[in-house]
């Protein structure tokens, strides 16, 4: 530390002892002049420097430097002659030479720092992020899109090793190289993408100082990719996808004129593109509206519309939408299908859920064929009751396909993905049905049963109105209070699962009788839904006879594509006292007897027996005898369940044969 003595504390005194105050190395010990309103005089007093009248008392051995500012010869010569030998004058004159250069200084370096503020305030706001480094690896450069990016704090970043910042760095190998390396990609810690261009830094000399790396997300650089792509290429690059497309497509522009068209289009309609290009919208349509024109006039998009178009006024359907450049109508783009190819999909659609639908063992609202208001009540009923967790009691005749609304509903509910479990009430004694509902207990062994299987599943009771009062008993206990006991033990068990039951049977004709308990019956009829009968539905008899086809030619391994009107006709004159699984039986032995070049059904395939009530004998034709008895027998097991209610034990005692033997003969014709 040097100390400085300052003679004069006039505007030059003043101002070198402004200067003075900024170093960290000098110290001004005093300062005097005889006026004490002198401008250095009034400085030191607020800043606590010693100030005195006269000089002579302050020199000593601890004064290294004496500045003279007073502009007086004669006290210049004075204080040459008393200044301790280890003091340096300095004249006036060298004085504010000094003060000129330490000012100048002063601005130099204010405009340095305006400068570097500018040059800060720049490089942190730019998207690139950009870190430096000097020759040891070390950053000495950071902004703030690189702490965005990186999510390293730039305060965190400087003065560290580049390879503790970012670990994958480059940058020292690009000093060691001197190499630039352009636009390579890295993925950051923080998980960021970014594209990275790293460059040597060279001073004057030609010297490495450093490494320099400028980088930015990639999301960013596709952005500006894209915005940059010649339009042209975007053009040929669209129309080279309308080109190569299978679907037919049509543009026209705002006034509704064609400018473009695919090959697509041309096969469907049969129109070339000097018949359609700079033509109006309506020239291609052989049957109803022009659907561009309707689009161009309400800029909404529409979709679905049959139409007839073409030189062969082909079937098809089209979807049109308007063309809308920064809110501006610029015209609409079309897609037609040709319904031919439509319905081959559909078909092929319906082979693959069939093959999905047999490999999952399971059944969705999609496999609910029909468009009759009985069908669409009781799907919108099983809908509700899937989003619902309350127990759901199925009604209709055997074979109606409740099966199948039980297996809908546990899909769609919130337990889809525990198991779906059946459980045939009727097929079973009391004591072996309740074991395989409840489990049992043996020697100290728990077997658990079907109401642990399906645990958080649904388990669905077919036929619950077979069940005895004992059993019906242990089962209010589960829907009640979600407990039970199994056979031959003591402790209760918590069951989670979902009942849904089913019965062909009138149960309030039960009640009456005394054969239902009315407790199971009120919390089983929470949600009754009601299966139509085929014989209340009977449009959608075309339907499901073209459902049941597609599983079946899956089964059979044929590609039958239909029925003829007749055949339909005859199928639709019936009552099918059997439902569904009747229907699905007729059509099955319908295709033993196609030839292997049929393509559709026939009237002639179908079982005459089967259909007696419907279609005249032809006196001439006369069937097997076996054949007759199998039809026969099936029709008065039909018949015999129909005035039963469905109810299997009484339909054996009315029929004189054992419950065994009406099951074995009930599969057998698919009537279960």
């Amino acid at each position: 530390m040097q100390n400085i003595l300052i003679v004069g504390a006039g505007n030059g005194g003043y101002a070198l002892l402004k200067l003075i105050e900024q170093a960290d190395y000098l110290q001004v010990t005093a300062i005097v002049d005889i006026n004490d309103e002198a401008p250095g005089i009034i400085y030191a007093k607020q800043h606590n420097i010693p100030i005195y009248n006269e000089w002579r008392s302050l020199l000593s051995k601890d004064i290294q430097i004496i500045i003279d500012v007073t502009g007086q010869k004669e006290v210049f010569y004075e204080l040459l002659q008393n200044r301790p030998a280890t003091a340096v004058l300095i004249p006036g004159e060298i004085a504010n030479l000094i003060v000129t250069l330490l000012e100048e200084k002063n601005s130099y370096i204010q405009i340095i720092n305006q400068r570097k503020a500018l040059q800060d305030l720049i490089f942190n706001s730019i998207e690139e992020g950009m870190i430096g480094i000097n020759s040891q690896g070390i950053v000495n450069f950071f902004n703030k899109s690189a702490e965005r990016m990186t999510l390293i704090p730039v305060e965190e970043a400087m003065g560290k090793h580049v390879v503790d910042v970012i670990s994958l760095s480059e940058l020292p190998r690009i000093y060691e190289t001197g190499k630039v390396e352009l636009n390579k990609e890295l993925t950051l810690e923080s998980g960021t993408k970014i594209v990275t261009s790293r460059y040597p830094m060279v001073n004057n000399e030609g010297k490495r100082i450093g490494a320099f790396a400028v980088f930015q997300d990639i999301s960013e650089v596709v952005r500006l990719a894209e915005e940059i792509t010649n339009l042209t290429e975007i053009q040929k690059m669209l129309e080279a996808i309308i080109y190569s497309s299978e679907d037919a497509i049509s543009v026209v522009d705002e006034d509704g004129k064609g400018i473009l068209i695919n090959p697509a289009y041309t096969r469907i309609t049969g129109f070339s593109e000097e018949e359609v290009i700079g033509k109006p919208a309506t020239a291609d349509i052989s049957e109803g509206e022009s659907i561009h024109l309707k689009v161009l006039q309400t800029k909404k998009p529409i979709r679905g519309v049959n139409l007839r178009v073409g030189k062969e006024e082909k079937d098809v359907i089209v979807n049109v939408a308007p063309i809308l450049v920064n809110n501006q109508l610029k015209g609409s783009v079309g897609v037609i299908h040709d319904m031919t190819e439509m319905r081959g999909l559909m078909k092929e659609l319906d082979r693959a859920r069939t093959i999905i639908r047999t490999l999952e063992s399971s059944y969705s609202f999609e496999d609910i064929v029909g468009i009759s208001d009985e069908i669409n009540l009781a799907i919108e009923q099983a809908k509700l009751a899937a989003n619902v967790p309350i127990t759901v009691l199925l009604r209709g005749e055997v074979g109606a396909g409740k099966d199948l609304f039980a297996h809908a509903i546990h899909g769609e509910s919130s337990r889809s993905m525990y198991p779906f479990v059946r459980v045939n009430c009727s097929s079973l004694e009391e004591h072996l049905l309740e074991r395989e509902l409840f489990g049992y207990q043996e020697e100290g062994i728990t077997y658990p049963g079907k109401l642990e299987e399906a645990f958080k599943g649904t388990i669905f009771l077919d036929e619950v109105g077979e069940l005895t009062k004992k059993t019906q008993a242990k089962l209010l206990q589960v829907l009640r209070e979600n407990v039970f006991v199994p056979v031959g033990g003591t402790a209760p068990k918590h069951v989670d699962v979902r009942i849904i039951a089913a019965s062909s049977l009138n149960l309030e004709k039960a009640m009456r009788e005394g054969t239902f308990r009315e407790d199971f019956y009120f919390q089983l009829n929470r949600m009754p839904i009601y299966i139509p009968s085929l014989r209340q539905r009977k449009k959608d008899i075309p339907l499901l006879a073209e459902r049941l086809l597609v599983k079946l030619n899956q089964e059979f391994g044929r590609n039958i594509e239909g029925f003829t009107n007749q055949a339909l006709e005859i199928l639709c004159l019936y009552d099918w006292p059997g439902n569904v699984r009747e229907l699905e039986n007729i059509i099955s032995r319908s295709m033993i007897f196609l030839q292997p070049n049929d393509r559709s059904v026939d009237e002639r395939h179908l079982p005459k027996l089967m259909l007696q009530l419907s279609t005249e004998e032809d006196e001439d034709s006369i069937a097997p005898l076996s054949e007759q008895m199998d039809e026969m027998e099936k029709r008065v097991l039909a018949q015999a369940l129909n005035i039963c209610e469905g109810n299997k034990s009484k339909t054996a005692k009315r029929l004189n044969i054992s419950l065994r033997s009406l099951y074995y003969k009930l599969e057998k014709y698919n009537l279960v």
